[in-house]
């Protein structure tokens, strides 16, 4: 086995604040502990929880690293006590609790997929976060069903074009909300069967015209504020509702009668502060159920821009602008 280095490259938060804040800088080499993997790491995906965590909101779970970035690709390179799963010299791609950017990162063996065939270390590093919360929301959490109706908003996000692909994949009746018609098009070369611009029409009522006033079975919303209510007027009756962020904020009051005349659920989650053994399983059911559809010319990451690890500051400004269509990744040189 090639000897590592004692220090590594990364990017850190040297403070709560603007995408200035993030600072190349050297750390040591973390090293794997007890089930755990350390990965040599070609690519880290940027999610929309690096930038709050970048601006102090959402501050890492208790022994994560303080460094940004929840998924990465590499290749293993040193493994923890027990840790036995993928062998050294493996390409992985994996779900990280932090610590992404940098050129080393360890994770739980568990969280860790094999890069599959015919993609890109790049494109691999843009599948974890996002197929992770896809699936333990849309098909564990709420059960999304074949022939059922599902809305997911923001339809070119990393988490959108994911949404899109696999609730296609498992034969729903794809509707999304966008906000160009840019995004329209790259939403519908995706599947998606019905596409509204949000900032055209209203979508609640656009849905019930096309589903003949039934709405739809299944919403993953990010957007939170007013469409807590909204979502309730688009929902079916028996719908079930996930929010898995509020970047319009929450919501100041919301009507309870229709959620109680429909039978709605309204639930919620979030991914990172989740157990290991959690985030384990949605990683075997995806090995198991998704893994196999990933390749050219089927389902996989809508890659939007690539960027070094030191112009992370960059790489989130694109990401801030919202005018993003799928994922952007950070490469790293060896």
């Amino acid at each position: 086995m090639q000897k590592l280095p004692d220090s590594m490259t990364v990017v850190a938060i040297q403070e709560p604040g603007g995408p200035d804040v993030l600072r190349m800088e050297e750390r040591p080499v973390p090293e794997p502990g007890p089930g755990e993997i350390l990965i040599r790491v070609a690519a880290a995906g940027v999610n929309r929880p690096d930038v709050l965590q970048r601006k102090g909101a959402y501050p890492p779970p208790a022994g994560a690293s303080d460094l940004p970035g929840l998924e990465v690709s590499g290749e293993v390179v040193a493994r923890g006590e027990g840790a036995g799963r993928h062998e050294i010299g493996a390409r992985v791609t994996a779900l990280a609790p932090g610590g992404g950017y940098a050129a080393y990162c360890k994770v739980p063996e568990g969280h860790a997929l094999p890069v599959p065939e015919g993609l890109t270390m790049v494109e691999a590093a843009a599948l974890p976060e996002t197929f992770f919360t896809v699936w333990s929301n849309v098909f564990d959490r709420c059960g999304l069903a074949t022939g059922e109706r599902f809305l997911v908003h923001g339809g070119t996000s990393g988490i959108g074009t994911t949404a899109i692909q696999l609730a296609k994949a498992f034969e729903a009746e794809v509707f999304t909300t966008v906000g160009s018609g840019e995004k329209a098009d790259a939403a519908r070369k995706l599947g998606a069967d019905h596409v509204i611009n949000y900032k055209e029409q209203a979508f609640e009522k656009a849905i019930l015209e096309i589903s003949g006033g039934e709405g739809v079975n299944v919403i993953l919303d990010m957007v939170g504020g007013e469409y807590v209510e909204r979502n309730w007027k688009a929902a079916a009756v028996e719908g079930r509702i996930c929010q898995i962020a509020t970047l319009n904020g929450v919501s100041e009051s919301v009507n309870f009668s229709r959620l109680m005349v429909k039978r709605l659920t309204h639930t919620g989650s979030t991914l990172r502060p989740r157990s290991d053994s959690f985030k384990s399983a949605i990683a075997d059911t995806l090995l198991e159920r998704v893994w196999p559809l990933i390749g050219p010319g089927r389902i996989g990451p809508v890659m939007d821009s690539v960027f070094p690890l030191g112009q992370a500051a960059e790489a989130h400004r694109r990401m801030e602008s919202s005018g993003h269509i799928g994922k952007i990744v950070l490469t790293v040189e060896d």
